[in-house]
């Protein structure tokens, strides 16, 4: 993947979020943050040339970018942190005005036609199928138009992080769905499984609020 376009936005964006939460989360001074995120952003270049380019209409691009910054910045802590930390610490760099108005701005149509289109023509790419690093999911509409689930089989989040050494802190970023399903207000977001609790797939499931 080329690190010019999306990733070096992603990177520019979201860096100062990253550096200043280590002081907030993990009680580092703000010249060691400083540190580690020169240390990061030099890792986090070398991680985007390494995977491939995703497809067209592979939704999911963001998503393994931001795994990126993320395992970055970790690998290039004084000390590797819980899940519990990362959870905590990915929640709050992600609550960032940038974040929450995409989240609002997807909230505003959550459920519309256009939605459902864009969520039956994610499931029928099956993207994950032909890149490691992407997701492969059904769309399943609730039988009683409360809503509707993705379910996903094949996660690229998994993918990278097991090849970093750090699989087991997944779960903090499956947290987030639970965190941007707020910020969005339109939807409350329910779930059973993930693939890396070792469940047969993750189940990321959309009410209507009120519903």
């Amino acid at each position: 993947m080329k690190y010019s376009g999306m990733p070096m936005a992603m990177g520019k964006i979201y860096k100062p979020y990253f550096t200043k939460n280590l002081v907030k989360c993990f009680g580092l001074s703000p010249k060691e943050s400083k540190e580690i995120a020169k240390a990061a952003e030099a890792k986090f270049k070398q991680m985007i040339v390494r995977l491939p380019e995703f497809e067209k209409n592979d939704r999911f691009k963001t998503n393994i970018i931001s795994c990126a910054q993320l395992i970055a910045f970790i690998s290039c802590m004084p000390a590797r942190p819980t899940v519990e930390e990362v959870t905590v610490y990915y929640r709050e760099v992600m609550s960032m005005p940038v974040t929450k108005a995409m989240c609002k701005k997807q909230g505003k149509i959550k459920f519309s036609d256009n939605d459902i289109e864009s969520q039956k023509a994610t499931a029928a790419l099956k993207a994950g199928d032909r890149n490691p690093y992407s997701w492969t999911m059904d769309f399943i509409p609730y039988e009683d138009g409360s809503g509707y689930e993705a379910r996903f089989y094949q996660c690229g989040i998994c993918t990278l992080m097991k090849e970093y050494g750090y699989y087991d802190l997944v779960p903090a970023m499956c947290k987030l769905d639970y965190t941007m399903s707020e910020m969005g207000g339109a939807s409350d977001f329910v779930r059973e499984y993930t693939l890396a609790s070792g469940g047969p797939y993750c189940d990321c499931g959309y009410k209507k609020k009120n519903s």
